[in-house]
């Protein structure tokens, strides 16, 4: 974070909030003009150095944050309610305003020691940051302060950013101004596509953003250490510079580094193999183990990155990169996705999900759709997309968006859905017509066999989740009712805490994938025939399944690939 800015801003602020020009009176009278924020590294920038945490709770990220760069992050355990603490230089008979900025857990704010009443504020959980304020006196002989933040016990972890003790200097100081950052090193150009160029360089310190300079031209400003260039032209070679900047100014541009784009002119796509196991990689952490692509289990043929993020423009999407899931940059993320697809496998990027609503419902969000995945295929290597829109689809429009982005692609594009059982009972639904329409360029549906009611199978007879006949009664209907049976695959949690209901033992999916296919391992409902050409199966997610030791892609997976 830029500090000193805040600092400057942040006190402006707060000397207007008790009277332009505050004046700090001591004990001989005496008027103290040069207030400044006597807390130092306010901002967490040079991680906790001046602030000292409890039993080891407190620790800096780079997400979320309110300025700058960093912000502290602490988390309450046990009996220790994560206290983080600094002790400040004060003068003597003189009020300081204490403020910080607060998110997440229960947070409070005080200082103690001030040689009259010592003071603090709190509040609950807050999803957004939101301001913490409180003044204190000091006393007669009063010269230091301990300021300090906690969260609850048993409460979720706090986050804080710009701290500030606003008053008369006391000898101390504050955090000092910033100079104008150096020049950044080591800029390189990394994955390239027909259109677009990837980059990373190292991080400068005291720098908060960096600019990126095409042939001469700015084109991005960014705060981390890499960018992607898009909107390039195929086979086409560009000079790329980045600069540092922060609130004293921009540094020189760096050395000319040249990037050329690729031809455009082959297929980069793995393909499928006839029977394949579908996982979602998570890009948010909800308390399944976090994983980076590199650590998705082998077993895994298809990884679906869930999920992109709608915009203000129907039918468009985009894609952000989570800090939590832990990447030092974007271009690693792309690393990662590079070096999957050189192990064979599909890397897609899913649209929808629980909570994520793309509208397409008109010829322009259809093309909208169209062009920004195909935007996010060029610049992340993706294979295809997956469709996991759960609010209700338009078929006519989804299949205008999809044949379009399939003409864009071109044959190799991994095309997915996971529709919900409500979704997939019979041919009349948005669905399974939109399923039809796109048939020759369906990769699998993935059915979500999970979340759901008791549902009709084939047969006309009610069956309720979690047994194999729910499985194989409603695959049944995909299966007869006009998809091929490469397109149609088991979607199951991968552990009792990857969904709300429906988690099924590893063995009943094995003997579902085996009644369908082989005739063997059937419940009450037995198929009229087999279907060796079964696609296989998929799994909400390969978090869950790692944190449950990957039991469910130890037991499914090796059974996918041995089907007939």
């Amino acid at each position: 974070m830029d500090r000193s800015r805040s600092r400057r801003w942040l006190g402006g602020a707060l000397a207007l909030a008790v009277g332009s020009g505050l004046a700090v009176t001591g004990g001989a009278g005496t008027a103290y003009a040069a207030d400044v924020n006597v807390a130092r590294n306010a901002g967490f920038e040079a991680g906790l150095a001046d602030w000292t945490c409890s039993a080891g709770s407190g620790a800096t990220v780079s997400s979320p944050v309110r300025t700058g760069t960093a912000a502290l992050k602490a988390t309450p355990g046990g009996q220790d309610n994560a206290r983080c603490a600094q002790t400040v230089a004060v003068r003597p008979n003189s009020t300081y305003t204490l403020s910080a900025w607060v998110q997440g857990g229960y947070a409070y704010l005080g200082a103690t020691g001030t040689g009259t009443t010592d003071v603090s504020a709190w509040t609950p959980d807050s999803a957004g940051w939101k301001q913490l304020t409180t003044r204190f006196t000091t006393g007669a002989n009063t010269t230091r302060v301990t300021v300090y933040t906690h969260g609850w016990y048993g409460q979720a972890a706090y986050l804080v950013d710009d701290v500030s003790v606003f008053g008369p200097d006391g000898g101390g100081g504050g955090d000092p101004d910033p100079v104008v950052p150096a020049t950044p090193a080591g800029l390189t150009a990394g994955a390239v596509t027909p259109s677009s160029v990837a980059l990373s360089w190292n991080a400068v310190p005291g720098a908060t953003g960096y600019h990126v300079y095409r042939d001469g031209t700015r084109v991005q400003s960014v705060t981390g250490t890499s960018a992607t260039v898009t909107g390039l032209a195929a086979n086409t070679s560009y000079g790329f510079q980045v600069s540092a900047s922060n609130a004293a100014g921009e540094s020189a541009k760096s050395a000319v580094v040249t990037g050329r784009t690729s031809d455009g002119g082959t297929n980069p796509n793995p393909a499928v193999p006839r029977h394949a196991v579908t996982g979602y990689w998570q890009n948010f952490d909800n308390g399944a183990t976090v994983q980076k692509l590199r650590d998705v289990q082998a077993q895994y043929d298809i990884i679906a990155v869930s999920f992109a993020d709608s915009t203000a423009t129907p039918g468009q999407i985009v894609f952000n990169l989570d800090p939590a899931v832990g990447y030092a940059s974007v271009a690693d993320f792309k690393a990662d996705i590079a070096a999957k697809k050189a192990a064979g496998k599909s890397v897609i990027i899913s649209v929808g999900g629980e909570k994520g609503n793309v509208t397409i419902n008109s010829d322009a969000s259809a093309t909208a759709f169209a062009n920004s995945a195909y935007a996010l295929m060029q610049e992340y290597g993706f294979s295809g997309v997956d469709i996991d829109l759960e609010h209700g689809i338009n078929s006519t429009y989804l299949t205008k968006a999809l044949r379009q982005l399939s003409a864009k692609a071109g044959p190799g594009m991994v095309l997915t859905m996971a529709p919900q059982t409500i979704d997939m009972q019979n041919t009349g639904t948005e669905y399974f017509r939109t399923a039809l329409a796109v048939k020759d360029i369906l990769t699998v549906v993935n059915m979500q066999y999970y979340n759901s009611g008791s549902m009709l199978g084939c047969d006309g007879k009610v069956y309720a989740q979690g047994s194999v006949d729910f499985l194989t009664a409603l695959a049944c209907i995909q299966l007869e009712g006009g998809l091929d049976a490469s397109q149609v695959g088991l979607g199951v949690p991968a552990s009792p805490r990857g969904a709300g209901s429906g988690y099924v033992d590893p063995s009943v999916v094995r003997n579902a994938l085996d009644c369908l296919t082989r005739g063997t391992g059937c419940g009450s409902f037995k198929p009229s025939k087999t279907y060796p050409a079964l696609r296989g199966a998929m799994t909400w997610s390969t978090n869950w399944d790692a944190t449950a030791g990957n039991a469910w892609s130890n037991a499914v997976g090796p059974h996918v690939h041995n089907l007939p």
